[in-house]
């Protein structure tokens, strides 16, 4: 079934609660008006998918609440991970033809989708937009290279590490009781990182039992010593 589309409310870029760190943090507010008038809002549900691998670059999007997950398939149909998507984070193919990776929601979701060409039309008009735009692919790029690097040669504590950390990063830090919600189940986790469950629970509690780590409840994680949490990355 497909996700839930309503029109966004003549507020909603004002009131959009990663509107400091999408794309278009650096938009006057009457170019604000201008792109919230061709965006809309859509809500999806935990398995449900945004965008398939291989079709028409039809719609651009940006992550407010939820986890995405960007991915393809290899030649004898596995599914490969490329990323994960966070609130905040920019999805589609603007100016392309066809899109690389699928883009299916992790957990619950909303985003705020545009029609490509429209968004194109807009982005070519505004600078500001643009330079945010390559900025966004940089920056990509970057985390795919750090996410290869995850997936091919690290070992099983290193990938939870390495995933530990960049989960409360991408979640925005930690709150003030040092804590971040992972929003993911431990197999959703075990998934992504290419390890069973048992291993992903297994390496948990060894952190938790040496003092890299407390688990307040099963998605919730405090960083104790992120130093020692940083060498067990490396």
């Amino acid at each position: 079934m497909d996700g839930i589309v309503s029109a966004a409310p003549s507020s909603f870029c004002d009131t959009c609660t990663v509107r400091n760190r999408a794309i278009c943090s650096d938009l006057s507010r009457e170019e604000l008006g201008v792109l919230n008038g061709i965006g809309r809002m859509r809500k999806l549900r935990a398995g449900e998918q945004l965008i398939w691998e291989g079709d028409e670059a039809v719609l651009v999007a940006n992550v407010i609440d939820g986890l995405l997950k960007l991915s393809s398939q290899t030649s004898d149909g596995r599914e490969q991970i490329l990323g994960i998507a966070y609130p905040s984070d920019f999805l589609g193919r603007p100016f392309g033809g066809s899109t690389p990776y699928g883009v299916e929601a992790l957990t619950d979701a909303q985003v705020c989708v545009f029609e490509r060409r429209d968004f194109d039309r807009f982005a070519r008009e505004h600078p500001a937009l643009e330079h945010k735009l390559l900025e966004r692919t940089l920056s990509e790029l970057d985390r795919t290279r750090k996410w290869m690097l995850l997936l091919g040669r690290m070992n099983a504590e290193q990938k939870l590490a390495s995933f530990l950390l960049q989960s409360e990063e991408r979640a925005g830090g930690a709150d003030e009781n040092g804590s971040f919600d992972l929003q993911l189940s431990r197999q959703q986790i075990a998934d992504i990182l290419g390890l069973t469950i048992e291993t992903v629970s297994r390496q948990l509690t060894r952190m938790k039992a040496e003092g890299l780590i407390d688990l307040p409840s099963r998605r919730t994680v405090t960083i104790l010593d992120r130093q020692a949490l940083e060498d067990r990355a490396e």
